[in-house]
C-alpha cells in the first residue's frame, strides 16, 4: 500500500517490520496454557533459550499477567487501586491493545522504551501511595510465575520465520553448510 498524505504529514499504512507487529500481538490464552506444550528443559541453555523466545512471543500476555498479580496485591489498599487503574488506562492505550507503534514528535518509539516507561511510572506512582512492599512482593511473584512458565513452555510450535529467529539471536542452521569440510585429512 502507498503512504497516505494528510495535513499532519505522511502516514504509512504498511507495518515497518514483521517483528514489531509480532511483539505487539496478544497471543490466544489457550495457546499460552496449552498443556501439551509443557515439558522439562534438557539443560539450562535450553531453558534460557525457551525463556528468551517465550518472553518475545508472549510479551503482551506476560505483561497482562504481571499487571494482574500486582493488582491482586493491592486489594486492601483502595487509593493504590485507583492509582493503578489510572495507570492501567495508559497501559491499555499505549501498549496492550495498541496495534500501531507509539509516535512522539514524528519519531517512532521502540516497544522496549514504551514498556520501560510504563513499568517505571506504574511502580513509582504505586510506591508514592505507600504500598512499596506490596508492589515489590507482586513483582517478585510475577517474575517467578512468568519465568517458570517461560522455562517450561516448549517453543517447537511457534513456527518462527528466519527473520524473527535471527532477531532474537537464534539464527537457523537447518540446511546450512558445515563450518569445516567433512572430507580430507584432519590435523592432529
Amino acid at each position: 500500500m502507498s503512504p497516505t498524505t494528510t495535513t499532519y504529514g505522511t502516514i504509512n499504512s504498511t507495518p515497518t517490520s514483521t517483528s514489531t507487529s509480532a511483539k505487539r500481538t496478544r497471543r490466544p490464552w489457550p495457546e499460552l496454557f496449552s498443556i501439551s506444550s509443557f515439558s522439562l528443559p534438557i539443560s539450562s541453555a535450553e531453558a534460557k533459550t525457551r525463556i528468551k523466545l517465550n518472553l518475545s512471543y508472549f510479551r503482551v500476555n506476560y505483561v497482562i499477567i504481571m499487571l494482574t498479580i500486582v493488582f491482586l496485591t493491592l486489594l486492601w489498599h483502595p487509593t493504590s487501586m485507583i492509582v493503578f487503574l489510572i495507570t492501567f488506562i495508559f497501559w491499555w492505550f499505549f501498549y496492550l491493545f495498541n496495534d500501531n507503534p507509539v509516535v512522539v514528535f514524528n519519531k517512532t518509539v521502540d516497544d522496549n522504551i514504551v514498556l520501560g516507561v510504563l513499568s517505571f511510572a506504574t511502580v513509582l506512582l504505586l510506591v508514592l501511595t505507600h504500598v512499596g512492599v506490596n508492589v515489590l512482593v507482586g513483582l517478585i511473584i510475577g517474575v517467578v510465575v512468568v519465568g517458570v512458565h517461560a522455562a517450561f513452555r516448549g517453543t517447537e510450535d511457534f513456527g518462527f520465520s528466519v527473520e524473527v529467529e535471527e532477531e532474537n539471536g537464534l539464527p537457523s542452521v537447518v540446511g546450512s553448510q558445515p563450518l569445516r569440510p567433512t572430507s580430507g585429512y584432519n590435523r592432529i
